[in-house]
């Protein structure tokens, strides 16, 4: 192995101050509506970042790193496949991909129909235990976006019961873009009230993903589980590949 140079731990060190901010805010997020320290999960969205700033990352201790370009990231698991790493998908996932995905993904964040869920449960494997799974709701009724409706969201989670290698966690959101808090936090309430409204229904779930650099404070204050930070974290992103 190579010598570590002196620009190698400049780098370390401005991702290690990077993360240690993100929390610093999220805690903060966390106190101002009374929630528990450590109740919200750092997703670090890691998409068209190099293998070099996620290992960064994770030597800083990151450990879930969410990725939307299938090739890209399977190139990164394979050269991080020694470190404790959980892989998240949150990019829009078309059918010719679900097996890979299904084979080397922890969670996907963006199911929204039955024949893709099917796909996900058809192709896991085995021996891996049951694929976690977020539907995505689109509560901007926005046209370009993917997403279920939310007056659809327990008609698929129902559908989803009869699928043994998944297991239904919770929800995920991409809302439009908003200006200010109460805007921001406004799409994150409609996105809890689909939420209670399953586990209402008996639904044990326990994920609400939704929150990114711009709102995480909005998305927290409105019960956010998980969080998906990538500017924040990486700072500004490349072109897609």
């Amino acid at each position: 192995m190579s010598p570590v140079t002196t620009n190698d731990h400049i780098a370390q060190q401005t991702m290690a101050d990077r993360l240690a901010a993100l929390h610093a805010r999220i805690l903060s997020a966390e106190q101002s509506c009374g929630r528990h320290s450590g109740s919200v999960t750092l997703v670090a969205v890691s998409k068209t970042q190099p293998a070099a700033a996620v290992l960064a990352a994770y030597r800083a201790g990151q450990r879930d790193f969410g990725e939307s370009y299938l090739q890209e990231a399977l190139t990164k698991q394979t050269a991080l496949r020694d470190y404790g790493i959980t892989w998240h998908f949150i990019g829009t996932l078309q059918s010719n991909k679900t097996r890979q995905v299904a084979q080397h993904f922890s969670w996907v964040h963006s199911v929204d129909r039955l024949k893709t869920a099917a796909r996900l449960n058809d192709q896991r494997p085995a021996h891996l235990p049951p694929l976690n799974i977020c539907l995505q709701i689109n509560i901007g009724a926005e046209p370009q976006k993917a997403g279920v409706e939310p007056a659809q969201a327990p008609t698929l989670a129902a559908q989803l019961q009869s699928l043994p290698r998944l297991r239904l966690r919770g929800l995920m959101a991409l809302p439009p873009p908003s200006e200010g808090f109460d805007q921001q936090r406004d799409y994150f309430r409609q996105l809890r009230f689909v939420f209670e409204r399953l586990r209402g229904h008996g639904y044990p779930i326990d994920t609400l993903s939704m929150g990114m650099s711009t709102d995480l404070e909005a998305a927290i204050a409105e019960g956010a589980t998980v969080v998906r930070i990538g500017t924040a974290l990486f700072g500004e992103r490349s072109a897609a590949p």
